[in-house]
């Protein structure tokens, strides 16, 4: 029986979704595989075995007397989604049910992951980089892309740090506040539309897009309340029409096939008259009982163990 370790954790300020989404995860994989949670945080790796925590050794991958033969990286941000322990696997020769190191990394920064997109004619928000030394004029930044707008970290997998601004006065704050959850900050143009997300993976017949979510959300935009606090309507499947659902769902392929996508992936799309814009790829988007990718296998009639099952099949 292969032992599959459940990374989750992590350093960003979603660390209790991670190990949500690892829980469920656990709970629903077939059960010819033996699977432990690997709980990594500032203060060190630990295996979860028997409800006790025990030391993980990074160097030979293994806890106690036992080495793990398949990964599965379930850390939403730092040091997972941004492809940093794939590439440690790979170094030690693990197979794991992920997306690799490079699309990884390339999806988790938003700026980067939309620019490649747009050089393929996919839509994206209108946007602006900022780094640490970059000088920030208000005026000129709202002259480009108008209000109200978005800031966003660029280089973070949270939800924090995430603002909308519709004043000037707003904007500086915005970006003071984005800066604090990573070291890059995109400021993007407001798309006004109705929001819908694809799940999309891989099966024994090839890509699959998974039944559109639509996202309505209670607040002003789908922040951390709204995506973990109930603070949205999740409707699946999305209140669009066919052609919109086709024109998402082949998108999101497209997608999954160009970036080289492994295991799951989410596609968050903002639809501006009847033009489904790419907000960004998630490549480790939430597993716990309440989030999105569930409720699409649910409404598609496929159970988690059989899902996780598909993809070992197709991964290993």
């Amino acid at each position: 029986m292969k032992t599959v370790g459940i990374f989750c954790g992590g350093y960003s300020s979603e660390y209790e979704i991670s190990i949500k989404s690892a829980e469920t995860i656990q709970k629903n994989f077939p059960r010819e595989f033996n699977t432990i949670k690997i709980i990594v945080n500032n203060e060190g790796w630990k295996a979860e075995v028997n409800n006790e925590l025990i030391h993980f050794d990074i160097n030979s991958m293994s806890f106690g007397n036992q080495k793990i033969d398949v990964g599965l990286v379930y850390i939403h941000g730092d040091p997972g989604e941004n492809g940093k322990i794939q590439a440690l696997l790979d170094m030690k020769g693990i197979p794991y049910l992920n997306s690799g190191p490079l699309a990884s990394s390339l999806s988790f920064d938003k700026w980067f992951c939309n620019q490649f997109l747009k050089s393929f004619g996919i839509p994206v928000a209108k946007s602006i980089l900022l780094t640490s030394t970059s000088p920030i004029l208000e005026e000129n930044i709202i002259q480009e892309l108008g209000l109200p707008l978005f800031v966003k970290p660029s280089d973070s997998g949270s939800s924090y740090g995430i603002s909308k601004v519709k004043t000037i006065e707003e904007l500086l704050p915005a970006i003071q506040s984005a800066f604090r959850e990573g070291k890059t900050v995109v400021v993007e143009s407001f798309l006004n539309g109705t929001e819908v997300t694809c799940g999309v993976y891989r099966s024994n017949e090839g890509v699959v897009a998974l039944p559109l979510t639509e996202i309505a959300s209670e607040n002003e935009f789908f922040d951390y309340d709204a995506k973990y606090l109930g603070k949205s309507q999740e409707i699946t499947p999305a209140r669009v029409s066919e052609e919109i659902r086709e024109k998402i769902q082949s998108r999101s392929k497209f997608i999954y096939e160009l970036m080289q996508l492994r295991s799951i992936a989410r596609i968050d799309f903002m639809v501006v008259d009847s033009n489904p814009y790419v907000i960004e790829v998630n490549t480790t988007p939430g597993f716990s009982s309440a989030s999105i990718v569930p409720q699409m296998l649910s409404y598609a009639g496929i159970k988690l163990s059989d899902f996780w099952k598909n993809i070992s099949e197709v991964e290993l």
